[in-house]
């Protein structure tokens, strides 16, 4: 199957007063079509930014300092804001957040879902606009459509603004759709439906989709492959039961061992030592080392490479070196540190 979108070697700075902060470095992935790839990891690691970089949201002190954007075959990355704008919606689409800050409250939430469509169809009747909010409203589970589509957002509780959300993301059939964290504020039984929901389209419509996240629990529920980062990088990429059943990046033991279904009987949750380093100030070598309880020397000098443990899985770490110390993983894996 062809990848939709490929991202190869993008590096991606903000320029502050107090320094050059590389968000996104040397990002390399790729999403085929109808695939769920979640992106896991820490707030600050680049995890938004990479997104915003594919739709160009980026702001003004942003830069895409190298690599290539390809679309469809299409490379986008040297697109300026007008083209951008014919693409975003048709090609791609995004669900943020927060689910208030994406709605107007002045305006009735069946309205807002009907400009996403006109803006994108604008010769479209008004019968026709009327079935096409109503057919969006259903698929994103939204009882009554006709008489919910009058009311405003504040009607609306924080679970069905976020299907509002997403109605209005899908509503011009977008080939890839970007995710951002879209269940962190709603609490957990609302987070399973919205979960269930995306996947439920996804298959319904085969649609590209991008899952940002910090909880590996979401990512277990939806998500084909799943790519690991950290300070800017993906250090471990592969499907979905090779990352949770032989991980090979320590960082990806800690947020393993972090999770809550795992800690059952113990007194104490686990944790990751220390803080991510700051990223207009990187350490030398691996930025991880000084988190890592199982870092070598080398890795307080040199970056280490994305090493290959299957066709699709890879995890930037010197322990998976030939010449490293055979380590045995905390959790999952064969045992043997390869």
């Amino acid at each position: 199957m062809s990848n939709l979108l490929e991202i190869e070697h993008l590096s991606v700075s903000f320029f502050t007063p107090w320094g050059e902060v590389e968000a996104v470095r040397d990002v390399t992935v790729s999403l085929k079509k109808g695939e769920v790839l979640a992106i896991v990891g820490e707030s600050g690691c680049g995890k938004s930014v990479l997104c915003k970089s594919i739709m160009k949201l980026l702001p003004r002190t942003a830069k895409i300092k190298s690599g290539r954007i390809t679309v469809d075959g299409r490379d986008i990355t040297g697109c300026g804001e007008r083209e951008m704008c014919r693409l975003r919606g048709s090609l791609f689409s995004m669900i943020f957040q927060d689910p208030m800050t994406s709605l107007t409250p002045t305006i009735p939430v069946g309205a807002q879902i009907g400009e996403a469509v006109r803006a994108h169809h604008p010769r479209i009747g008004k019968a026709e606009l009327s079935a096409r909010v109503t057919e969006l409203m259903t698929l994103v589970g939204i009882r009554d459509p006709q008489e919910r589509g009058r009311q405003y957002p504040c009607h609306f509780s924080g679970g069905m603004r976020q299907r509002s959300v997403m109605a209005i993301a899908l509503a011009s059939d977008p080939a890839i759709l970007l995710a951002d964290e879209p269940t962190t504020a709603l609490d957990v039984t609302i987070q399973a439906q919205i979960l269930d929901l995306l996947r439920d389209i996804q298959k319904k419509l085969g649609t590209a989709t991008i899952f940002v996240t910090h909880d590996l629990g979401a990512v277990a529920r939806v998500a084909d492959r799943v790519a690991v980062m950290y300070a800017g990088k993906i250090v471990e990429i592969g499907t979905a039961e090779e990352i949770f059943y032989d991980p090979r990046h320590p960082y990806t033991w800690g947020l393993l061992k972090a999770l809550p279904a795992l800690t059952e009987g113990r007194d104490t949750l686990e944790t990751l030592p220390g803080m991510p380093p700051v990223l207009c100030d990187l350490p030398k070598g691996d930025a991880f080392a000084c988190r890592n309880p199982y870092a070598l020397d080398i890795d307080y000098e040199e970056e280490p490479p994305m090493f290959a443990v299957t066709d699709t899985h890879y995890a930037a770490t010197w322990l998976l070196d030939p010449r490293a110390p055979r380590i045995t993983p905390p959790i999952g894996g064969r045992g043997d540190g390869r």
